[in-house]
């Protein structure tokens, strides 16, 4: 089913050209970052996670897109998610792929990965992480795969596929809590010590993945024909709307909490993140900047006839999303080292190098999406083709779906 992927119009070539060369980009930095070592990235004694480890945390959530289509479909029978589950399964895929890239560049020694394999420690929540998430990644490609494989040779999926996807539902949950549990589990950072950590990962989660796949099925839809029932994005545009309403809730509690009990240590990295703390503000515009397209993309989606025109379904997506990856990355990572132990704040500022490397592997991660989704778009624009010999509507369906599948 490849060889879908090496056929497309002039755009999916530039689009794919455009990938390749943000891949090089970030495989010439990642190589003078392994040569020079970490000191290339603003990381320090103080801020040993950077932008590296929040682009990890932000795309575990991401691949909650799999878990908010799936559990409908695959538990409560909900049809209309039938024709995007298999575009939700492959950005989960691309989307842990990445993350776990993420973690590797951030080792000063890619190869102490293994160390996590060879010398498994079950009491660390690194292990049970890494358990998780390749779990997760194998299953949703191995469903993903074998469901299209049988439709393109027009064969119900084996059954076992379906118990792989109620398998997935807790990986997926999994995935989220662990990940939670790596930072509320160090007693040390307390803007991080909060039992409500897991909860936050995963209100965020369902409100920053689902609403990438809205947009991503919308772009298919418009470029590849892609049939995506207005039924199914509404419920999943629904979603993201109480998600993020969640989202915003849990982090309300842990403002009312850190202020009305007047803790220095949990007050201080709040004050950090949106006014400022010892002269050092630099998060302060992008926390505020979070605060507003949270508040914008939450009305735009609780409004009806906001939320069912595109034209403002997008923007709506879009700033949610970017909301999420803003607080969930940035300010919930960095804003944990503040204060350091002596009680003083360093800031984190990135290095160029560093960007680069970021920039080749999101290129990575959108290249194996490209390539999945073209797959899943090409098999099931083939499935219409035989509609031709039926007639004009069987015509008009088949046009519908015939060059614009290949771009």
């Amino acid at each position: 089913m490849l060889e879908k992927a090496l056929h497309g119009s002039k755009g999916y070539y530039v689009w794919i050209a455009v990938l390749l060369l943000a891949i090089a980009v970030g495989v010439a930095a990642y190589a003078n970052q392994l040569m020079n070592g970490l000191t290339l990235t603003g990381m320090s004694r103080d801020v040993s996670w950077g932008l590296y480890i929040a682009q990890f945390v932000f795309l575990v959530g991401v691949a909650a897109s799999g878990v908010m289509v799936a559990i409908p479909f695959y538990l409560h029978h909900y049809q209309s998610y039938g024709k995007i589950v298999i575009i939700g399964e492959f950005m989960a895929v691309a989307a842990v792929l990445t993350a776990v890239l993420f973690v590797v560049v951030d080792l000063g020694q890619p190869m102490r990965v293994l160390n996590v394999i060879l010398f498994p420690t079950p009491n660390s929540m690194l292990f049970w992480d890494m358990c998780v998430l390749s779990s997760y990644l194998i299953v949703n490609l191995v469903i993903g795969w074998t469901v299209l494989g049988a439709e393109k040779k027009g064969f119900p999926p084996p059954k076992w596929t379906h118990v792989l996807s109620l398998v997935a539902i807790p990986l997926a949950v999994g995935i989220h809590t662990v990940t939670a549990f790596l930072f509320s589990g160090l007693a040390g950072h307390d803007y991080w010590l909060t039992a409500i950590m897991a909860a936050r990962f995963l209100a965020s989660a369902f409100a920053a993945g689902p609403a990438l796949l809205v947009v991503l099925c919308l772009i298919l839809k418009k470029t590849a024909g892609f049939d995506v029932p207005r039924k199914a994005l509404d419920s999943l545009a629904k979603t993201v709307c109480y998600a993020m309403i969640a989202n915003v809730f849990f982090f309300l509690l842990e403002v009312f909490t850190a202020f009305y009990s007047n803790v220095p240590g949990h007050k201080a990295p709040l004050e950090y993140l949106f006014v400022g703390l010892d002269g050092h503000g630099q998060l302060v515009p992008f926390m505020w900047v979070a605060t507003a397209l949270a508040a914008i993309g939450i009305f735009l989606l609780l409004v009806p006839k906001f939320r069912r025109n595109y034209k403002t379904l997008v923007p709506a997506l879009m700033a949610v999303f970017f909301a999420c990856m803003i607080d969930k990355g940035l300010g919930l990572v960095l804003g944990g080292f503040v204060p350091n132990t002596f009680e003083q704040v360093v800031e984190y500022t990135p290095n160029i190098n560093e960007v680069l490397v970021i920039l080749g592997v999101y290129g990575i991660g959108f290249l194996v999406l490209t390539v999945l989704c073209k797959v899943a778009v090409g098999v099931r624009a083939k499935e219409i083709a035989p509609a031709r010999e039926h007639g004009a509507d069987g015509d008009a369906a088949a046009a519908a779906c015939e060059e614009p599948a290949a771009s």
